[in-house]
């Protein structure tokens, strides 16, 4: 199976976002959404935020068995750390295929915020508790 089909299969699936807000904001506050969304996008903040979304990764790195794949046919598995960071920081989308817990990661390089998709119970409270060691917060649109 080509990574396009492995990747729109994670996406029909449920999910949980990884995110700097703590649950989803109203519609009827969109307007200061976007302003807030456009700060943190912007320098220094959007390093600060990859930065966070590095060091989930890699720590998640340590417990399940993952590989990075792209909308193309490119794929690295079990990456070392320094090419995640390469990775996350190019703000370019990818995703990360969790083998071992048959979930998935995705980040589309230009959002404040990375979608878990179909996680088990040990998957999310690990996620979860990887999130909160960086500031981040894990919550179910």
């Amino acid at each position: 199976m080509d990574n396009t089909s492995i990747i729109d299969e994670y996406l029909k699936k449920p999910y949980w976002i990884i995110d700097i807000l703590p649950k989803q904001v109203p519609a009827s506050n969109g307007s200061q959404y976007f302003k807030v969304e456009k700060y943190f996008l912007s320098h220094p903040q959007i390093e600060d935020l990859c930065r966070k979304f590095t060091k989930v990764l890699i720590k998640l790195s340590c417990y399940e068995d993952m590989e990075i794949v792209f909308p193309t046919d490119d794929h690295s598995p079990n990456p070392i750390p320094d090419i995640v960071e390469q990775i996350v920081y190019e703000r370019k989308p990818f995703y990360v295929v969790i083998k071992s817990a048959d979930a998935m990661i995705g980040y589309e390089g230009d959002e404040h915020y990375m979608t878990l998709y179909n996680a088990n119970e040990e998957l999310l409270e690990l996620v979860k508790l990887l999130a909160i060691s960086e500031g981040l917060f894990l919550w179910q649109p």
